[in-house]
This record gives C-alpha cells, structure tokens and sequence, in this order.
C-alpha cells in the first residue's frame, strides 16, 4: 500500500514539471525536454521538416543548438546566418569537414568526392574539375542533351498533349537527367524517358537510396544501425537498392572496360568520350586506384550531382512559371529574341549566355526550393561563430538552404515572391550576389563544379517546354516538398500539356493568326452589339485562360471591342488558339488595331465613354 502511495507521490510529481515545463516554454516553436530533448518536437513536425526549420531558424534569430535525447550524439547546431555560413565555409574551411558520422549516413557514395576530406578531396576535385573542363566533354554535354531533347524529351511530351492526358513533369525530368547523365558517365543510355515510361529498376533504386539516407538524418543512430543489423524498415529498403543499383553500375564498368581492350585509345577519344572512360583509361588519375569500387563511387557521385540537383530544379522552375504568366511571357519574348532562328530554337553556348531573364527565374526558383535542402559540416576543433555561438570539437553543423530562401532579414520583405527581377541589374545583366547569401551551389573552396553544366541543362530543357508548351497544373494537385537528400515534389507535378496545335500553326500554317483575326473580327462585327461586360473582370478571365494574358492584353489595347467577346462562338476558338500563336501578339496586335480602325469608322460605336 505505502509503494503504491509512493508511487502515486511519484506521478503527480513528474505531471507537475511536465506542465511547469510546458508552461514555461509554450511560445518556442520547440521544447527541450529532460532525457528526450527536443526529439518529440522534430518527429512531430516531420513531415512537414523543411518549413518548421524555417520557422524555428526565424524565432532564434538565424541559428538553433538542437539538442537530441540524452546519449544518441542527437546534438548539433543548424543555422541560415550568412555570415556564419561566410565563416564556415570560406574563411575557417579547414576547420569544418564532412567527418566520419556524415561518411556513416552516406555510406551509400562510399569514398566519393561529397565523402571525402582533406587531401583525397582535393585531389578527387582537380581530377573531375580538369574532366568537366576538358573541351570533349563540353562538346558531349551539349550533344547528349540536345539530341535527349529531340529524340526523347520532345516526343514524349508529344505523345501525352495529343492524347490529352495527364503527365507527371518530375517523373519526366528524372528520367531525362538518368539518361543524360548515364551517358555523361557512363557512355550507356539508360532509355529510361520513352512514350512506353518503362519502369527501370535501377532508376527507381537510385530513388528509394536518397529516401532512406533522408531518415537516417531524423532517427537515433543506435536506432538506425539496429534496424540495419535486423535488415527492416528503411534499412532493408536501402540495403535492397543499393544492391540493384550496385548491380547497374558494376555492369556497366564491366561493360566499359571490356570496350576499352577491344579498342583502341585514339579512336576512342574522337568517338566516344565520356567520363568514365577518361577514368579508367586517362593519364589524369594520378596514384588513384582504378579499382572497380574507386570507379562506382566516383560515378556515383558524379550521378548523384548531375542528376536529381537538375531534375528537382526544374520541376520546381516549370511550375513557378506555370503559376505565374507574367514571368512566362518575358521568358517567352526573350527566347523569340535570342534563340528562335527560322521558327526553331537555335542551341548555343553562347545563345543561352543570352537568356538573362530565364537564367534570373532559374536562380530565384533555385532560391525559394533548393534541390538540396540541408548541407551538413563537422567541427575539427573549438571554434565561435560570428552569431557568438561556442562550437566545441565534434560538434555537427547543418545549414538550411530552404529556410535561407525564406529569410527577410537575407532577402527583403518579399522574399516569399517569385521575382526573377531580383537577379537583373538596371543595365540587363544578371546580377551578383554572394555565395553565402545564395549557397544553391554551395559555397567557398566546396562550390559545385558542375554549376555551369546545370544552367546549361535547364535553360535547354526550359526553353524548349516553354516554347513549344503550354503547361497548366492539374487543378487542385497538391505541391509539396519530399522527405528526401534532394527537394523533389511529394506528389509529383501533374500537368497537361497543350503542343499539338502549337506546332502545326507555327511551323505549317503561320497566317493561320491573321486568319483567325480577320474572323474574329467579322464575328464580333455582326453579333454582340449591346453587350457591355464589365471588361477588368473580362480581361482578367482572358488573363487566367491563356498562358500569356500579357500579350493576349497588349494586343487588347488595340482593339477594345475584345471586351465584347465573352459568348461568341467564335471567341472561344480564339481564346484557345490565343496559347498557340502567343509569340506572334506583334501580328496580332497589328491586325486588332486595323480591325479597331475600321470598325470604328463603321460607326458602330456602342461602348462606354471612358472604356475607348
């Protein structure tokens, strides 16, 4: 009786700290509770990770000492500061490495360059910086993913706007870049990106490896490891994708070395460059091994950097613009300015130097949604931040690229805007800003070498969709961020897609606008007299019906009999045919404006003053 007694002394006891300790605490975002830290706060707003670290970097002022459960080395230091991140990883590099825990979560890239430290990243990162500089495999980038373009990404795009259903864009992007960069390193084509979308094992492997190393960021190491020794859960499907894709790679190493002995060096050179035989066979490895286990990490990690980074940045890129017709439409003027040559896109370094306003919109999406969320750092000794935070040795830093995006105090009360304008100088250029304030690429000695070669991708890719495509998100699609390595759209990015008529008219039937316009015009002379809509209201339902309601106005402006169109028949057709002949609104405009002037001289004028 007296146990009992005592132990219900006990409970009141634990219930009154737990309340004073809640009480004490409930305005913070998160709680530091005694044994189990801040955990329960985390898991708790797991799902929805990347804007809770945002909200929890803007209440401690830029940077957060998250302290895990009592003995799981949980502890670490996350922060969005840019100066901090200045201090990091430029000014006391040395001091901050990968370390041995990160090596232990992506134990998956084995001893690649993201893995590596000291002297065997530095020289991992001269042999690919002179690989990726080397003119063959500039001139191989360019090939691979303009002939992927034409002969992949443009006919499948094809095929689903002509029969007119639905398309997941992140599927597609992420079947692309697998393919493009399976030929970049591996000289093989994956044929994952076909009108069939075949389901290629590997590829899906190479998926579920980036979830489950996600995980191991949000459980107890203890816990991790027990489940990887057990084989369950998460760890069972890692250790299973990780041996399909292990498989793939070996396979095509084999493969590749085969080639190399049949063949020989010179012709190879000429004929089939790619990165994986520069490693195996190029004089620039040095006293690196060329074993097979040094060769799949490598190209692991080259894989890893070129593929999904470019994939989620565009499925993030098309639908900003999607969502926003005004930035679709400068994009659309700009390319019709620099690349169109004889109604076809012209693809040239130097063309796509040239996109400046498209090249701001891939910054700023890359801002809001960075293809890597989190980016991590390990203390080699004490040190102190310029917030005035103590770092002790092992101590683990994380940085929020996601919730830098979302700062005012980095980029202004309208950082949650998409405003490609905010990369453009008064005199159209792009404008500079600091790695550390924009880490996209990471930054310090550590800046993406592949940078470059990823604007070149996305402007290509870009262009070509915008062009040729008008995409309209499915109506009330969810879109939000993945748990994963790599910020990919949970539930991907369900489109449909308008192209079939596009093509025709523009590269069959150009004076198919003037055409339309002559009819239009007759249509709207003959019926409609009377009706007077509201035309702000009208123009605005003209502006969400099109993919550029900009051009649809500018050639308005000309004709202000547009506002009487709302139930002609004939309207719908060119509301409709408006996305297709969108780049010809200086055709347009000019044949609004005959129609304006000699309908105006008919005589027949019925609108209201103050409207003309």
């Amino acid at each position: 009786m007296d146990m009992l007694w005592y132990a219900e002394i006990f409970l009141a006891f634990l219930c009154f700290l737990f309340l004073f300790h809640w009480g004490w605490n409930y305005h913070l975002p998160i709680i530091n509770w005694p044994v189990v830290g801040m955990l329960p706060g985390l898991l708790w707003n797991a799902e929805d990770v990347h804007n809770f670290s945002t909200r929890l970097l803007k209440c401690f002022g830029g940077t957060v000492e998250f302290w895990g459960p009592w003995f799981t080395n949980m502890n670490f230091v996350i922060t969005s500061d840019p100066a901090n991140i200045h201090h990091i990883f430029s000014r006391n590099f040395s001091n901050y490495e990968k370390g041995p825990e990160f090596r232990e979560i992506f134990e998956a890239l084995g001893d690649g360059i993201f893995n590596a430290d000291s002297d065997s990243w530095k020289l991992q990162r001269k042999l690919i910086q002179s690989l990726i500089k080397n003119n063959q495999f500039e001139v191989l980038l360019k090939k691979v993913v303009q002939e992927k373009v034409q002969k992949g990404l443009v006919p499948v795009l094809d095929h689903v706007s002509r029969l007119g259903i639905e398309v997941d864009l992140q599927d597609v992007f992420q079947r692309f870049t697998f393919d493009n960069i399976c030929l970049m390193v591996l000289g093989f084509d994956a044929n994952c990106l076909a009108v069939e979308f075949p389901k290629v094992e590997y590829e899906k492997a190479f998926d579920q490896i980036e979830e489950s190393v996600f995980y191991r960021h949000f459980i107890p190491e203890s816990i991790w490891k027990l489940q990887r020794w057990l084989q369950i859960g998460e760890e069972k499907k890692l250790t299973d994708a990780w041996k399909v894709f292990d498989q793939f790679v070996y396979q095509c190493i084999s493969s590749k070395r085969e080639e190399l002995s049949r063949s020989k060096t010179q012709e190879l050179e000429k004929a089939k460059f790619d990165l994986l035989t520069a490693y195996i066979e190029g004089g620039e490895m040095g006293d690196f091994p060329k074993s097979n286990k040094f060769v799949r990490d490598t190209a692991f990690n080259l894989m890893l950097a070129g593929r999904d980074t470019v994939s989620a940045g565009l499925t993030w890129l098309l639908w900003l613009v999607a969502t926003h017709p005004v930035v679709e439409a400068k994009i659309l003027e700009e390319i019709r300015g620099n690349l169109l040559l004889n109604n076809e896109i012209k693809w040239g370094i130097n063309e796509l130097s040239e996109l400046v306003y498209l090249h701001g919109a891939i910054c700023e999406s890359l801002r809001l949604f960075p293809s890597v969320p989190f980016e991590h750092k390990y203390a080699v000794q004490s040190d102190t931040l310029p917030s005035g935070h103590s770092i002790r040795p092992r101590t683990r830093l994380l940085f929020s690229l996601y919730s830098m995006g979302r700062m005012e105090s980095i980029w202004g009360e309208d950082c949650l805007d998409f405003k490609p304008e905010r990369w453009i100088s008064e005199r159209g250029r792009i404008v500079h800003v600091p790695s550390y304030k924009f880490i996209a690429f990471n930054a310090g000695p550590r800046t993406c070498l592949g940078k470059d070669m990823s604007f070149i991708q996305m402007k290509m890719v870009a262009s070509t969709i915008i062009w040729n495509y008008h995409v309209q998100v499915v109506e009330d699609h969810p879109v939000l961020p993945s748990l994963s390595i790599v910020l990919h759209m949970k539930h991907g990015l369900k489109n449909n897609l308008w192209a079939c008529l596009i093509h025709t008219i523009r590269k069959f039937v150009p004076f198919v606008a003037l055409l339309l316009d002559g009819v239009w015009f007759l249509r709207n002379r003959v019926v409609q007299k009377g009706a007077k809509p509201e035309p702000t209201i009208l123009i605005q339902d003209l502006q969400r019906r099109t993919a550029c309601g900009i051009h649809f106005c500018m050639a308005g402006s000309y004709c202000h009999g547009i506002k009487t169109l709302a139930t002609s028949p004939v309207v719908c057709i060119k509301i409709n045919v408006d996305v297709a002949v969108r780049k010809h609104f200086v055709i347009i405009a000019a044949v609004c404006k005959f129609s304006w002037a000699y309908y105006k001289k008919s005589g027949q004028n019925d609108f209201p003053a103050g409207r003309r």
